[in-house]
């Protein structure tokens, strides 16, 4: 890992993060966010890109953990979607509906999937039967449709979301509880396998899912001090099977109501928690396993000497390219300057550099992305040496991402301690009492909302509650958020 003094600073993305992360949207063709249409956005090349290449990371360990892959209809009735009271409340705001004109004229409301769980509910009740049909784990990833009242951020706060959700069904309440530790584990290892640090909170029961027993978050910091929520799991209870009546045979024959769970990953949130946490002045930089190019070969031309340097870097390029998405930027037309700085903004982890010097000694000179260390090498090692480069690039971003969350959480005892820490975009950890009256008065005074306390750890309160000065519950983290 490099020294500190090697690391590449980022003043501009934590002064004037919004400028910065917009301008790298469309400068490093991730996203276009012109489209005539509010809070939808055109996926570039490389936002696309590495989308998919998140969604084949999260679908493979959701199949090897016996998820089954699904498709469930864009649309439900305005019956379906109202029989959880709950819910419906929770998201009746935010719905898009379709209108559809039958051939009398009578029309019927359709409502467009904010989520699917009154979508695919009535099929689950065809579908169980009796506890050998249980657990039932299913997941597809595809859009859904919220209409959101706040400002529309791209990726953040989008009005079409790409998302991975899974639900599932389980005989007793222990069954949904493992499964919810399985849920937050394959959560956790596609964030980490991305270098994404985050804060794993159980949500307070005002903010929790509705019609969900209780809700776990993955907040990603963010270099403006918001939090970026990236994925959820929520255990519903048996709130939803009474609503839908799903029920099942028990091994002693008797019927009762399933357990369930539902929980999703948001695709453009993680897209933009790469970006947030790992990219620089210079643009971006992107984990090998989703980057579009992972190597990129520049040749460095002088006159008399081009056909020597090509034919080597040709050689170079055979080498690496059936192991790494590798580029040989061969344009005529564009100075070796200019191609250093366009594939430091679009985030290549490795560039390879070949110049009559490396053709003379058999070696090539290489740069690292994160920190723009260069090396060399031997030619024949230089399969070797990229792979070793890439190893320590995913640790050093992981190690800088996690070292920067913590960075950024301030124990505060007070309530002017608190906003002092919003106010210099960090996260605020205090005690609380648990009162909805006092975590609206923290809202009010401080500028952010409660989160949530810790579910991965045990966090116990040493002092009293921030807003009243009554005996604290639990510690929780307060920030602002998208």
């Amino acid at each position: 890992m490099a020294s500190e003094s090697q690391q590449v600073t980022s003043l501009e993305k934590f002064s004037n993060f919004t400028e910065w992360f917009d301008q790298l949207l469309l400068n490093a063709k991730i996203a276009d966010n012109r489209f005539p249409v509010k809070g939808f956005l055109v996926y570039l090349e490389n936002g696309a890109y590495i989308m998919e290449r998140i969604r084949r990371m999260l679908e493979e360990k959701l199949e090897e953990t016996g998820h089954k892959l699904t498709l469930f209809p864009l649309v439900t009735t305005q019956e379906l979607f109202a029989k959880e009271a709950e819910h419906i409340k929770g998201f009746s705001r935010e719905v898009f509906t379709i209108e559809q004109k039958g051939e009398k004229g009578a029309e019927r409301v359709l409502i467009v999937r904010p989520t699917s769980e009154t979508i695919m509910y009535p099929m689950f009740k065809l579908w169980i039967r009796s506890h050998a049909d249980l657990p039932l784990k299913v997941h597809q990833s595809v859009n859904v449709y919220r209409y959101e009242t706040k400002a529309t951020r791209p990726l953040y706060r989008v009005r079409e979301i790409p998302w991975n959700e899974a639900h599932t069904a389980h005989e007793s309440p222990s069954d949904a509880e493992r499964q919810v530790r399985e849920a937050i584990e394959i959560y956790s290892q596609v964030l980490r396998e991305l270098g994404i640090s985050f804060l794993l909170l159980k949500r307070p029961d005002f903010d929790k899912f509705a019609g969900a027993v209780y809700s776990i978050a993955f907040d990603s910091w963010n270099p403006d001090g918001k939090v970026n929520q990236v994925a959820t799991v929520h255990n519903l209870g048996r709130n939803f099977s009474k609503a839908y009546d799903i029920t099942f045979e028990k091994r002693d024959g008797s019927r009762g109501y399933v357990y369930q769970l539902c929980y999703g990953f948001g695709y453009s949130r993680v897209l933009a928690a790469i970006i947030a946490q790992h990219g620089d002045d210079r643009g971006l930089v992107l984990p090998p396993s989703v980057a579009p190019t992972q190597v990129v070969i520049v040749p460095i031309l002088f006159k008399g000497q081009e056909r020597e340097v090509m034919d080597y870097a040709n050689k170079v390029f055979d080498e690496l390219k059936d192991r790494w998405r590798t580029v040989l930027d061969d344009r005529e037309d564009v100075t070796p300057g200019e191609k250093f700085y366009y594939w430091e903004m679009m985030g290549v982890p490795i560039r390879i550099e070949i110049g009559p010097k490396e053709v003379i000694e058999e070696k090539v000179t290489l740069t690292r992305r994160d920190t723009l260390e260069r090396t060399q090498c031997s030619r024949f090692d230089v399969s070797r040496e990229v792979e070793r480069l890439m190893e320590n690039l995913m640790q050093n971003l992981r190690e800088r991402s996690e070292r920067m969350l913590y960075q950024l959480i301030i124990d505060a005892k007070t309530m002017e301690e608190a906003s002092k820490a919003i106010d210099n975009k960090c996260i605020a950890r205090i005690a609380w009492c648990g009162s909805i009256d006092c975590a609206e008065k923290i809202k009010e005074n401080v500028g952010g909302e409660v989160r949530g306390e810790r579910y991965d750890i045990a966090e116990h309160p040493d002092r009293p509650c921030i807003a009243c000065g009554q005996t604290a519950k639990t510690i929780v983290y307060v920030a602002r958020a998208y």
